[in-house]
C-alpha cells in the first residue's frame, strides 16, 4: 500500500501553495464575516434564529446552487472561475457593512453568496484532483482541514478583537479585504487551465449528473451522511451566542480545535489499515457529547465538550475518500460540489431549525434535541455504509491543458 504523501510533499507540488492561500484566505473572510454579521443581526433584532442565519445562511442557497449552477463546476476556467467568485465574494461582504441595510437586502446577498460559494466549492475541490498527484486527495483535503480549523481558531479569536475594536462593521470590512487577497492568490499563483468538461454550463446538466452520481446506492449513503448528521451538529453550534453570549467565541474557538485534532490525527497519524474501523466511533462521538447540554454546562465545561465533540468531524474526511474512489470520470467537480453543496445546506437548514427549537425551548435544550437526532440517523446508516467499504478506482480525468 503506497504511503500517505506527507504535509511537506504536498507543499512542494506546483501550485499547491497558491490554491492552499487561496482556500484558507477565504476561510477566515467567512468566518470573521458570520461572526460579525451574526453579532450584528442579534444586537439588532434579539432573536436567536435571525442570528444564527446571519452566520449560516448562505448555506441556504447551496441547494439551489447544487441543483442549477453544479455543471458550471467542471465547464469554467478554474483560475478565472476562483478569481471572480472571491472578488464577488468581497464585494458582498463589503455591502453587508452598510449601516441601515433592510434585513430583506441582507438575507439577498446572502442568498446570492450562497450560490456563489456552491459552484465555487464544486471548482476548489475539482482543481484540487488536478494539482495533486494519484493518491493524493486524502492528505490534500487533510491539509486544507487542519489549515481550516487552525484559521477558524485564529478566524473567531480575530472576529472577536475586530468586534470589540471596531464594531461589527468594521470587522465585516476587514473579512472583505481578506477575499480581495484571496481573488489576487487565485489569479497570480494558479496556472491558465481548460475547464474539465466541454460544453456549457445547464440546468439540465447539472440534473443528469447530480441524477448519475445519486443512482449508486454506495455514492447515496455517502453524500446523506456527509450531509445530514454533520449538519445536525452545526445546528448545535449555531447556537452558541444565545446559550453563551459572552463566550460565544470560546466555543466557536474549541469546536474548531476540536476538529483540527482530528483532521490532523486521520491525516497523518491514523493507518489505513484502521480507517473503516474507526469511523463508526468517529461518526457519532461528533454527536454524542453535545446530550450533555441537557445538563447545561457553564462555559468552561461546554467547551470541553464541544472542543471532544468536534473531533468528530475528521470522520468526514474518511468518507470523502471512499467518496472520490466511486466517482465517474469528468465528474469531480460537479460531485465535489454536490458533497459540499448539500453539506452546507443541510447545515443552514439544521441552523434555521436549531433557532426555531431555542425560540420554543431553550438553547440547551434545542442542542440535546438536534444531537440526539444525529446520532439516531447515523446508527440508521450505519448498515449502508459497509457498502461503500468496497473501493472502486475512477478512470484518471486528463488534466486540463494549459491554454
Amino acid at each position: 500500500m503506497p504511503r500517505t504523501p506527507t504535509y511537506r510533499a504536498l507543499a512542494r507540488t506546483p501550485e499547491f501553495t497558491p490554491f492552499f492561500l487561496c482556500a484558507t484566505l477565504r476561510v477566515a473572510g467567512n468566518t470573521v464575516s458570520g461572526l460579525a454579521l451574526a453579532v450584528l443581526l442579534y444586537e439588532r433584532t434579539r432573536s436567536p434564529l435571525l442570528a444564527a442565519l446571519g452566520m449560516f445562511g448562505p448555506s441556504f442557497a447551496q441547494v439551489a446552487g447544487a441543483s442549477l449552477l453544479l455543471s458550471a463546476a467542471d465547464r469554467l476556467p478554474p483560475r478565472a472561475a476562483l478569481a471572480g467568485l472571491a472578488l464577488c465574494g468581497a464585494l458582498g461582504t463589503a455591502l453587508l457593512a452598510l449601516p441601515g441595510l433592510p434585513l430583506a437586502v441582507v438575507f439577498a446577498l446572502l442568498l446570492l453568496q450562497g450560490l456563489a460559494d456552491a459552484v465555487g466549492g464544486g471548482v476548489r475541490y475539482g482543481l484540487l484532483t488536478e494539482i495533486l498527484p494519484a493518491g493524493a486527495y486524502l492528505a490534500g483535503r487533510s491539509l486544507l482541514a487542519v489549515a481550516a480549523g487552525v484559521v477558524q481558531i485564529a478566524g473567531f479569536a480575530l472576529g472577536g478583537l475586530l468586534i470589540a475594536v471596531l464594531a461589527p462593521r468594521g470587522a465585516l470590512l476587514a473579512a472583505a479585504a481578506l477575499a480581495l487577497v484571496a481573488a489576487g492568490c487565485a489569479r497570480l499563483g494558479l496556472r491558465r487551465r481548460a475547464p474539465r468538461a466541454g460544453g456549457r454550463a445547464s440546468v439540465a446538466g447539472t440534473w443528469r449528473v447530480n441524477a448519475l452520481l445519486l443512482a449508486d446506492p454506495r455514492r447515496r449513503a455517502l453524500y446523506l451522511a456527509l450531509w445530514i448528521p454533520n449538519g445536525l451538529v452545526v445546528g448545535c453550534e449555531s447556537l452558541f451566542i444565545p446559550y453563551a453570549p459572552g463566550h460565544a467565541a470560546l466555543l466557536f474557538g474549541c469546536a474548531a480545535a476540536g476538529m483540527l485534532a482530528g483532521d490532523i490525527a486521520v491525516g497523518r497519524v491514523l493507518p489505513a489499515a484502521w480507517r473503516d474501523r474507526v469511523a463508526p466511533a468517529l461518526r457519532l462521538l461528533l454527536a454524542v457529547p453535545y446530550l450533555v447540554f441537557l445538563l447545561r454546562p457553564g462555559p468552561v465545561a461546554a467547551a470541553v465538550v464541544v472542543g471532544i465533540a468536534s473531533v468528530g468531524y475528521s470522520a468526514g474526511l474518511l468518507m470523502q475518500e471512499r467518496l472520490v474512489g466511486l466517482l465517474p470520470a469528468g465528474t469531480q467537480g460537479q460531485a465535489l460540489g454536490l458533497h459540499s453543496a448539500g453539506m452546507l445546506t443541510a447545515q443552514g437548514l439544521c441552523a434555521a431549525l436549531g433557532g426555531a427549537l431555542a425560540h420554543v425551548l431553550s438553547a440547551a435544550a434545542a442542542m440535546a434535541v438536534l444531537a440526539g437526532a444525529s446520532v439516531a440517523l447515523t446508527l440508521v446508516l450505519e448498515p449502508r455504509l459497509r457498502a461503500s467499504r468496497v473501493r472502486v478506482r475512477s478512470v484518471p480525468v486528463p488534466r486540463g491543458s494549459a491554454q
